[in-house]
């Protein structure tokens, strides 16, 4: 049960603020955010070692940004489906958020198991929502308005996810981050929080570690600015943390190296 977090302001100095947990089997091999496919050099991603695919990366040139989660009951791959982390790199080759969603909605529903995929960029915000080869439909594709969108394993700010009711208010009540000041203080210490460990429901944390295997294995925080805003080229920011966010420092990764 991964979670996203979306700032979504079309208007605003930071049009896309995202915020990423990244929850998986410790033991599944992977890399940290890179330029790891010499056939989209522009493309800056996590690379999962297992299916050869992403859980979030960013165009560089384009500012497309796109972000995978699996939804309930759907945990890891299965004979006879292709990886969901191959959208990801689908998602990035576009040239807009819109193009990309457009695109993807008309993917074969039986070849992918459930999922939730959230496509972005300075002007627009997609959630395409996979429910399934049994629903026997492809994604549907949901504009995402302005503001806050909080997503995990469910639907977007899913008042029925404990880890949305628990979260949501207090993202609601935080400072937005601001990059240019490298201030992402208040969304750090969500992002590192781990409820109550030994509470009722410990799914409900943001910051996974169960006895399973199964926890957060990284942590992202990025954000695009408005063109016009960077010397040369996109402002984009990436920090990321490879290992659980509480642990692990925010470090950025080189963008445009």
């Amino acid at each position: 049960m991964c979670t996203l977090i979306l700032l979504f302001r079309p208007e605003h100095r930071w049009p896309l603020i995202l915020g990423a947990n990244r929850d998986e089997m410790r033991d599944r091999p992977w890399r940290a955010p890179g330029r790891h496919w010499p056939d989209q050099p522009e493309v800056v991603a996590g690379l999962d070692l297992l299916g050869g695919g992403s859980w979030l990366g960013l165009n560089r040139e384009t500012g497309v940004v796109a972000a995978i989660l699996n939804r309930r009951g759907s945990l890891g791959p299965q004979p006879g489906k292709r990886s969901r982390g191959e959208l990801v790199l689908r998602a990035l080759a576009a040239e807009t958020a819109e193009a990309a969603a457009a695109e993807l909605a008309g993917i074969a529903p039986a070849d992918y198991r459930s999922f939730n995929l959230v496509i972005a960029d300075r002007r627009a915000a997609v959630w395409l929502r996979h429910l399934g080869p049994e629903a026997g439909t492809g994604p549907e594709a949901h504009p995402l308005p302005p503001g806050l969108t909080l997503l995990t394993a469910g639907d977007r700010n899913d008042p029925s996810s404990p880890r949305i009711r628990r979260y949501l208010p207090r993202l609601e009540a935080a400072p937005p981050p601001d990059p240019g000041a490298g201030d992402w203080a208040a969304w750090q210490a969500i992002l590192a929080d781990r409820g109550d460990p030994e509470g009722a429901e410990p799914l409900a944390a943001m910051n996974l570690g169960l006895p399973s295997g199964f926890g957060t294995v990284s942590s992202s925080l990025i954000a695009l600015g408005r063109p016009g805003t960077a010397a040369k080229g996109l402002e984009l920011h990436w920090l990321f943390a490879a290992g659980r966010p509480d642990e692990a420092p925010f470090l950025p990764r080189n963008l445009h190296g």
